[in-house]
């Protein structure tokens, strides 16, 4: 630090009136352990004036100091070994100075004295007053200055889990050389006072030729490292090479604490070994986001006003907790699949050998997902939520996405703040599996020989993918609706041992409409042409030589006698067995079937009325001819007799039900067998390969919907509210990828991905509480996801090569994949908007939908895209400036999140050959 010696000789001197404390005290410098007391300590005469502390041999006022100690950002700490003694401890790392009292009673009084010497103590005592003052006048009020220090020692408050966050600038630097200017860059580093360790932290980007830089990346301090107020930050400025980017020679250096710099009124702080000065600017905004890195700049607008606009980029918790759950639910639907196949009983040869093959199948599917699951579940810390690169072959983790984050760009500029978000993943594909013979487009649609033989033996029993998706549709009615109508038939039974005429009725009304219900999902004629296809693969039916003769060892279930229809029961009738020689018709046999469910109910409901009839009958006699006694222990025994009246009837319409969804399952199965088949002859590699590829694609648009857009931001919103229930959500992902050689098969992956989250809807609830694990989305359904009348997703795939082999696809090879992809999508985007506007005319142009944005590992190519994407919006939207705009883009790509993501996924901070594309 330069002085001015005479000045402070002159200060030293004087009479003891002029200072604020003087006294003899041993004085020695700290060790470099830091522990105990120092050897070969000294009794100085110590003067304190200000914030400076004299050291003297000789208490004269002619004796010269030997050393001068300037008590700013310091500690005075009380010793530990030692009542007498204080510990002065800079903020600078360097070795502390021990001071040691002559006597205990001069303590307290010197440590005092030491505390408020600083404008940090001096700052302390103004706000005491400054709150007596208050106080005493009883005004509640807070001026600026209060406000402004409450707020920002609260934003970085654990608690408040807020950044902080300042830009730089500089004036005046020189390098010695009048004609030359420095090429400028700032280092900052953390200072470890206790382990006297210097630590970098980040840096600024080159701002070259000038002796006046404006840097435009400035520093983020992220709430996820262990920063207090007391944690000490050192801003070095260097000289750089500009072509090799490597420091030369230092500027000048300057150090603070982080409650200096929230505490200070003044934005600047002088520099260290130079005449220059910083500006700091401090904004806190706050972070919802996890393992967030976050990046500040401050670029000018064509009116040279300053807009601040800070880069975001955060993994997703989704990344490894949906995947799993998803396996969960592929292994459990294909277990439930087993037993339904085993529950089909006999069936001829060629449809047995089938459902073997089918079982096989489904059972090596579900020995290795279960194998992955647990893998999973080993998997702790950052590995839980994030999949680099590197790790995209791993056999374990094949159903997590690659590199999924999600990039948020925040500007702030004329008072006015917009979000915009993207979300970036590596393309959704099987990179475990290879890509030798394509990706799944290609192998879903190869001919085989297999599936030709099978569709020529058995042309007659065929169901499309329509009738299929229809059967899952079926199954999942009658098992929801099964349990919900025994559970009515209790209540039913227990309102009427109760003699509660109000609640019976009430009970009824729902059975009703649940048992309507049922028997509207039985009347589809997919599940009476099964059952007629299911009685043709029977055994019995072949050995008969085609004529449908059939024996049923189970029975036919519950059937109506019209001879008793006139008491309201039905009788249940079961048939042992049919002759082998009898025509057999199953489509009858199914309309009685389901025909006993609605008469069943009928029986009830008639029953109910007869019985509430002949009790108002008798309460209108007993009201008569009885007193209230007797008309008490009337309705003491009519209790029983009406739940034993309900009874028979409950349980006849319990069996009807039961029935009709055993012959409904194993109809419905049996639709399902060929499909099964289907996917057993491609073999289990391919299921395997098209579930992993889901469970990527799932992930990534439940992170876009979930975390990183609208449903933060836009729940207050009604009009896309009113969106999202009558339209939709788009989901749009950005494919980076070329036509050339093994991408290719990544594209085909990634075409059948997209299209399969077509099947995907979201259920927005509210949460039971704030903690993480609730605020986590669910995932229920079978492979793939039924469509439900929720929030309906519509993916769209644009894809554009960007690289050279893409460039070589185009001209010596085939483009066809990415112009049929990119056609399909359009046509489906006029759909939407086509939608959108006849149900939501006043609805704004935006379409408020996702973005998603993908290359090979979402490194390179996507670092180039979604950079030049937020400077091309930040010069249509916010009137960048032209000139800012290259240095905007450099400055993104060299020190933003991008190269940080680069550095996470390779351990290097270097783009690879990828992105090096023309912007």
């Amino acid at each position: 630090m330069k002085v001015n010696s005479h000045h402070l000789t002159s200060l030293s001197k004087g009479p003891a009136s002029s200072f604020d404390r003087e006294g003899r005290l041993r004085v020695g410098r700290e060790t470099q352990e830091g522990q105990g007391r120092p050897q070969g300590m000294c009794e100085r005469w110590c003067r304190l004036r200000g914030n400076l502390l004299f050291i003297m041999k000789k208490p004269q006022q002619r004796s010269a100091f030997e050393e001068v100690l300037v008590l700013e950002r310091c500690q005075v700490l009380e010793s530990t070994d030692n009542n007498n003694g204080l510990l002065i401890r800079f903020d600078s790392g360097e070795p502390g100075v021990y001071v040691e009292c002559v006597n205990s009673g001069e303590v307290n009084s010197w440590l005092v004295a030491l505390r408020e010497a600083n404008s940090e103590g001096l700052t302390n005592r103004i706000r005491h007053l400054r709150t007596q003052l208050m106080e005493t006048a009883g005004n509640s009020a807070v001026n600026s200055v209060g406000n402004a220090e409450t707020t920002v020692v609260d934003a970085v408050c654990p608690a408040k889990q807020s950044p902080l966050e300042f830009s730089i600038d500089c004036r005046g630097l020189s390098i010695g050389h009048k004609e030359k200017r420095p090429h400028a860059v700032v280092q900052v580093s953390v200072i470890n006072t206790q382990a006297h360790t210097i630590t970098n932290y980040c840096c600024t980007e080159i701002v070259e030729s000038t002796s006046d830089p404006v840097f435009l990346t400035g520093v983020c301090i992220s709430p996820d490292h262990p920063f207090t107020l007391d944690t000490t930050l050192k801003l070095t400025v260097y000289h750089a090479k500009v072509k090799t980017h490597d420091t030369r020679s230092c500027l000048g250096f300057t150090c603070f604490s982080i409650r200096d710099l929230l505490r200070t009124n003044e934005p600047q702080l002088s520099l260290n070994d130079c005449d220059k000065y910083i500006y700091l600017f401090v904004c806190v905004l706050s972070s919802v986001f996890r393992s967030t890195v976050c990046k500040v700049y401050r670029f000018q607008t064509e009116a040279s006003r300053w807009m601040l606009v800070r880069e975001q980029m955060s993994e997703s918790p989704l990344s490894s907790s949906l995947p799993k759950q998803l396996l969960s639910c592929y292994i459990q639907e294909d277990m439930r699949r087993v037993q339904e196949l085993c529950d089909l009983c006999d069936l001829s040869p060629y449809w047995d050998r089938l459902r073997t093959d089918v079982i096989a199948h489904y059972s090596q599917l579900i020995s290795t997902y279960q194998e992955t699951l647990t893998e999973l579940n080993k998997l702790t810390g950052s590995s839980c939520s994030f999949k680099a690169s590197c790790s995209k072959s791993d056999r374990y983790l094949e159903f997590i996405p690659v590199n999924l984050h999600t990039q948020r760009m925040q500007v702030t500029c004329s008072r006015r703040t917009v979000w915009y978000d993207v979300v970036t993943v590596g393309a959704p594909a099987d990179h475990y599996q290879g890509f030798k013979h394509g990706g799944l487009q290609r192998l879903l649609n190869k001919p085989d020989s297999d599936n030709k033989s099978v569709s020529a033996a058995y042309c007659c029993i065929s169901y499309s993918p329509e009738e299929s998706s229809r059967a899952r549709e079926v199954l999942s009615s009658v098992s929801q609706l099964q349990p919900l109508i025994s559970g009515l038939t209790e209540e039913l039974l227990q309102a009427a041992l109760e003699v509660n005429s109000q609640r019976l009725q009430n009970i009824l009304h729902s059975l009703a409409r649940r048992t309507e219900q049922f028997v509207h999902a039985l009347k589809d004629e997919l599940v009476k042409n099964a059952l007629l296809a299911l009685h043709t693969a029977r055994p019995a039916y072949h050995l008969s030589n085609g004529h449908a003769h059939v024996t049923h060892g189970n029975g036919t279930g519950p059937r109506l006698s019209s001879a008793n229809q006139d008491g309201l029961r039905p009788s249940i009738r079961r048939q042992e067995s049919i002759p082998q020689h009898t025509e057999y018709d199953e489509e009858e046999e199914w309309d009685r079937v389901w025909a006993n469910v609605a008469m069943s109910l009928n029986c009830i409901i008639a029953m109910v009325d007869r019985l509430q009839e002949r009790e108002n009958r008798k309460q209108e006699v007993t009201s008569q001819t009885q007193n209230d006694v007797t008309t008490t222990s009337h309705n003491t025994d009519l209790s029983p007799l009406w739940q034993e009246q309900l009874l028979p009837l409950v349980v006849t319409l319990k069996e009807c039900v039961s029935d009709a969804v055993e012959r409904a399952r194993c109809a419905m199965t049996f639709v399902l067998l060929q499909g099964a088949a289907a996917s057993a002859c491609h073999g289990q590699p391919l299921t395997h390969r098209r579930d992993a590829v889901f469970s990527q694609a799932v992930s990534t648009v439940c992170g876009g919907v979930w975390v990183c857009t609208e449903l933060y931001s836009g729940l207050e919103d009604k009009g896309f509210l009113l969106q999202l229930c009558e339209v939709g959500l788009i989901t749009q992902f950005e494919g980076l990828l070329s036509t050339y050689s093994d991408e290719v098969g990544m594209l085909e992956d990634m075409e059948m991905g997209v299209s399969d989250l077509n099947r995907v809807s979201f259920k927005i609830t509210e949460a039971k509480s704030e903690q993480p694990t609730d605020l986590l989305p669910s995932v229920t359904g079978l492979r793939p996801l039924p469509s439900e009348t929720y929030l309906l997703v519509h993916p769209l795939l644009f894809n554009i090569g960007i690289n050279q082999q893409q460039s070589l696809a185009e001209r010596f090879g085939d483009s066809s994949l990415q112009e049929r992809i990119n056609l399909r999508s359009c046509e489906m985007l006029k759909s939407y908007y086509k939608t959108l506007r006849d149900k939501l005319p006043n609805l704004s142009k935006r379409l408020n939908g996702v973005r998603l944005t993908s290359c090979k590992s979402a490194k390179d190519r996507t670092s180039m895209s979604v950079t030049l994407e937020q400077c091309m919006l930040l010069r249509d939207e916010h009137t960048l400036s032209k000139e800012h705009f290259n240095r905007a883009l450099d400055c993104m790509r060299r020190e933003g999140c991008r190269m940080e993501n680069v550095e996470k996924n390779i351990r290097s901070r270097k783009y690879g050959t990828y992105g090096k594309v023309d912007t």
